[in-house]
């Protein structure tokens, strides 16, 4: 049984508004459509031109709106569509199971990618994406990066990050919410201002999930020997080398990328960065940089 995010059908309008609105001012060519899957309905932010070479997924909380600046890096080399998750905050439907982690949002990202007809991608995945991207058992799938991925260990929250959180959830301020993202950025990264206005917003106006839990070992074990890049911000505090590199060796058989000057938002951090891991996948692919 589905339940909505959404707090009330008014809320759901503040969340579009804001989503259509930032889209609507970003400087770079686009396109937006929706498409329709099993009970869900999944909007697509295209940008770059050529065919959709890379697939990005955002983590808990985010979407297209809230992941420019990686978008308008990743397009500058290929063909790029972000996804709205269906039951996170944004343009898709907001409705989701009890217990969506447990394959639902893979299919759904699976079912999108054949609506659209797209092949041969790479998906990115951060955070909670990270881990619908590796349950996601898509053909048209050539390549996985995943980023701070989610399901592959269980996230951290130190006493300092749940207080922080706990206040950004019960009474949302612009103060308390850039006191909450200071756990998830490299010390000396102020949060952007857009994006301490979009968590404002999702406190308000949304039901927030929990960090998912580790997939189950099966579905890790079908990844191992797969293109597949795995890294996390050096000064990740959900997700840290320390903890992250032994669970990724074990669980998928690959040695973990740290990304410096990063924390738990890398694609907003060090966008470039990510852009780099993904011509590495292009490159591991036998595709080149030119794909």
């Amino acid at each position: 049984m589905l339940r909505s995010l959404y707090k009330s059908d008014a809320d759901r309008e503040v969340v579009a508004r804001w989503c259509r609105s930032r889209l609507d001012a970003w400087g770079v060519p686009h396109r937006r459509e929706t498409v329709e899957v099993s009970d869900a309905l999944v909007h697509l932010t295209r940008v770059g031109s050529g065919p959709v070479e890379v697939v990005f997924v955002p983590g808990t909380n985010f979407n297209a709106a809230a992941n420019l600046a990686v978008a308008e890096v990743l397009a500058r080399r290929r063909g790029v569509v972000l996804v709205d998750l269906p039951g996170q905050p944004g343009l898709s439907s907001g409705e989701r199971p009890r217990a969506a982690h447990r394959g639902w949002y893979g299919r759904k990202v699976a079912e999108a990618l054949e609506a659209i007809g797209a092949d041969r991608v790479i998906a990115v995945g951060h955070s909670l994406g990270g881990s619908v991207v590796l349950s996601c058992d898509s053909e048209r799938i050539a390549g996985r990066v995943l980023l701070a991925p989610a399901g592959v260990a269980p996230l951290r929250l130190d006493p300092r990050m749940a207080a922080s959180s706990l206040g950004w959830l019960l009474a949302s301020t612009p103060e308390r919410t850039a006191a909450m993202l200071e756990g998830f950025t490299a010390p000396g990264h102020a949060p952007p201002e857009a994006i301490v206005e979009w968590l404002g917003l999702v406190a308000a106006h949304c039901r927030s999930t929990l960090a998912p839990p580790p997939l189950p070992g099966a579905v890790l074990e079908r990844r191992k020997g797969s293109p597949l890049i795995a890294a996390t911000g050096a000064h990740d505090r959900f997700l840290p080398p320390d903890r992250l590199g032994p669970a990724v060796r074990a669980g998928l058989g690959v040695e973990l990328h740290v990304i410096d000057g990063a924390g738990h938002l890398a694609a907003d951090e060090r966008p470039e960065a990510v852009a780099a891991l993904v011509d590495r996948m292009a490159a591991q692919m036998g595709e080149g940089d030119g794909r």
